[in-house]
């Protein structure tokens, strides 16, 4: 390797450890700031005593461990596990505009989750974390199927993209009828889960999340040497010995289990999936998915903590749906995209 080479080697480098270092920096900051922050204020020392020497009062210990923590973890799985999500469908369909959110893949999980957890709490008082993913990934991969259906029929991505944005809708209708026929006790959670929410986490949920997304997210890593040849081409990827068939289903149930777990848990969650893999991508110069995964995993991560802690703090004591913040700073940047894509033509 010559001289100009290790330079610009020595370069990337340093531009990926920085990107690395300032989301890990925002990642740190933003914990901090959501355990600090709301009705009750407790100060950093006293947070990190209470956190690493277990030494404060009995209710700064129950708002830290049995509320505020749980939080903002979730907030930080689940937000890196939608980025993830929107990072394996944009490059199964070669489009930066392909969310879970914008295909609907979201809708689809909510409508049967709410379904879920409206006929289990006819017969139980309450529903299993594993019950809930797993209505949510049927949900999903029932509107992957449909946008695949399309996507035989028509090749135009943006006709496909409004497929997909009608089958959310349509989705979204059902779950509003549901929800509306379902006013009870033992679902009074359901409107505002419908909504999202990161609010009434537990320790069990981040446990079961951080399962489901871990495994996810390791089987996710396997793929990117996959990944790297299919972003240049299918042709290209054939020819390094990549099984489109069998990675294109991968790439989607990856992307369905993703979702299914964010959905879940939180509900659907908009842009999250589509801003935060083109922000990375900006960032680190590169769409080398060795970088980019992990990368993309903590930029989501830090993203949805933010948009958490401004749902929470903006109008205390009301607390604002977590979509409104992420669609606030998410969808200006998906309008950024489409102008910048239309002056590349």
């Amino acid at each position: 390797m010559g001289q100009a080479g290790m330079k610009n080697n020595w370069k990337r480098n340093t531009r990926y450890m920085g990107v690395f270092a300032v989301l890990a920096a925002f990642f740190c900051m933003i914990v901090v700031l959501n355990i600090n922050t709301g009705n009750v204020q407790i100060s950093v020392p006293e947070i990190l005593r209470i956190l690493f020497l277990k030494k404060g009062t009995q209710v700064q210990m129950n708002i830290i461990w049995k509320i505020r923590l749980p939080r903002v973890l979730m907030a930080g799985i689940l937000g890196g596990a939608l980025a993830l999500s929107g990072f394996l469908l944009q490059t199964f369909f070669s489009n930066p505009i392909a969310g879970p959110y914008v295909l609907g893949i979201s809708s689809g999980a909510k409508m049967m989750v709410a379904l879920a957890m409206i006929i289990f709490l006819k017969y139980y008082t309450l529903v299993s974390s594993y019950i809930l993913i797993i209505a949510a990934f049927i949900g999903s991969m029932l509107s992957i199927g449909f946008i695949l259906l399309l996507a035989r029929k028509i090749r135009n991505m943006a006709t496909l993209l409004v497929g997909g944005i009608m089958i959310g809708y349509i989705c979204s209708a059902v779950t509003d009828f549901v929800v509306t026929f379902a006013e009870d006790s033992d679902i009074v959670n359901l409107h505002g889960w419908s909504q999202g929410s990161f609010s009434g986490m537990s320790w069990s949920n981040v446990k079961v999340a951080a399962l489901m997304v871990g495994i996810t997210l390791i089987l996710t890593f396997f793929l990117s040497k996959p990944i790297g040849a299919y972003q240049l081409g299918e042709m290209y990827a054939q020819s390094m010995g990549v099984n489109i068939r069998v990675f294109r289903v991968l790439l989607i149930l990856l992307s369905s289990v993703f979702s299914a777990c964010v959905t879940a848990f939180a509900g659907p969650i908009s842009f999250v999936g589509i801003a935060v893999p083109y922000l990375i991508k900006h960032l680190l110069g590169t769409a080398k998915p060795l970088v980019v995964i992990p990368a993309t995993f903590l930029g989501g991560a830090v993203f949805c903590m933010g948009c958490d802690l401004i749902a929470r703090m903006a109008f205390a004591p009301l607390e604002l749906n977590i979509s409104t913040v992420t669609s606030i700073f998410g969808a200006p940047i998906v309008i950024f995209m489409m102008i910048k894509g239309r002056k590349g033509k």
